[in-house]
């Protein structure tokens, strides 16, 4: 007798809704993503992260195209991101460059008593982007 198992689904892919594909392109390479040259006028773009994961965004238009009644959620908090830095520094480096281009600040960077310098900005959808790294002697 043959059992047939369903296979588990595999997690492939984070996506994010965009109201300004230029902007956010933009400011996820800060961050060190590498979208592909002409990125900014696609209304959909995705990159292969270290570990195979895909990071994607897609236009508000995208969306329509097959929901047409769509709407963006009001409020943020809805989706969180986090980027380790290579330390403490780092993590107020990254900080001071992303506000310096214009990014919104949720948490200026501070020492967590959970053992992380920490900090959030937000991209230009208003989505809380975390940059954290361990506090020295705390790892």
């Amino acid at each position: 007798m043959t059992t047939h198992t369903t296979p588990t689904p595999r997690f492939d892919m984070i996506g994010i809704v965009v109201s300004d594909m230029a902007a956010s392109v933009a400011f996820y390479r800060k961050l060190g993503l590498d979208f592909a040259e002409g990125a900014e006028q696609e209304p959909h773009v995705e990159v292969t992260l270290p570990g195979g994961l895909r990071f994607a965004l897609d236009t508000e238009a995208t969306i329509r195209s097959f929901m047409p009644e769509w709407q963006p959620p009001a409020g943020g908090g809805r989706i969180g991101l986090a980027f380790l830095c290579a330390d403490a520094a780092d993590v107020d480096a990254q900080f001071e460059a992303l506000t310096a281009a214009g990014a919104g600040t949720e948490l200026k960077p501070f020492d967590a008593f959970w053992g992380q310098r920490y900090a959030t900005v937000l991209d230009p959808d208003g989505n809380g982007v975390d940059l954290f790294a361990p506090l020295e002697g705390r790892a």
